[in-house]
């Protein structure tokens, strides 16, 4: 068994609040609406959206093999410091090769515009199981592309959130 962390950092030149709005508070609508092909849809299952809320993304076929949804806890969210934190609580790469999965986003305002998002994830693989730091590198990769196009989409029009 393995646990660990990894850190990336950001900079955006979206302010915090728009992306805090479109990717943390309206993820379930906001997701969707520009990825189709990765995001076929995001529940509610329990809760409004504040802490212990519990998330289902559903991806599509074109998404992944490896899994077709994920289920997420949503352990806190601070709207006057923009920290989310919340735990993959089942489906995603839980039970192939990890037992535990936790994230925690931070929005910073910088002065020039924009801001710095902050993600960082900590781990727990199986008994057994092998780390791959390949995966690791293929998941940052990913979530920068997502936070791009997130980005791009923010700043083509710029009246949303």
């Amino acid at each position: 068994m393995v646990t660990g962390t990894t850190t990336t950092e950001r900079v955006s030149k979206v302010e915090a609040k728009r992306l805090w709005s479109a990717t943390v508070k309206d993820n379930h609508n906001f997701l969707p609406k520009i990825w189709p092909e990765i995001f076929s849809s995001v529940t509610f299952l329990e809760g409004d959206g504040g802490a212990g809320t519990i998330k289902q993304f559903n991806f599509t076929p074109a998404a992944t093999k490896e899994f077709s949804y994920v289920k997420e806890r949503v352990d806190e969210i601070d709207e006057e410091k923009l920290v989310y934190k919340y735990a993959v609580i089942e489906g995603g790469p839980l039970g192939n090769n990890l037992v535990a999965l936790s994230y925690e986003i931070k929005f910073v305002a910088r002065e020039d515009g924009g801001c710095l998002i902050t993600r960082t994830s900590n781990y727990e693989t199986l008994p057994g199981a092998q780390f791959d730091e390949g995966k690791v590198k293929e998941l940052k990769e990913k979530m920068n592309a997502m936070f791009e196009k997130v980005e791009q989409y923010l700043l083509s029009n710029p009246n949303l959130y």
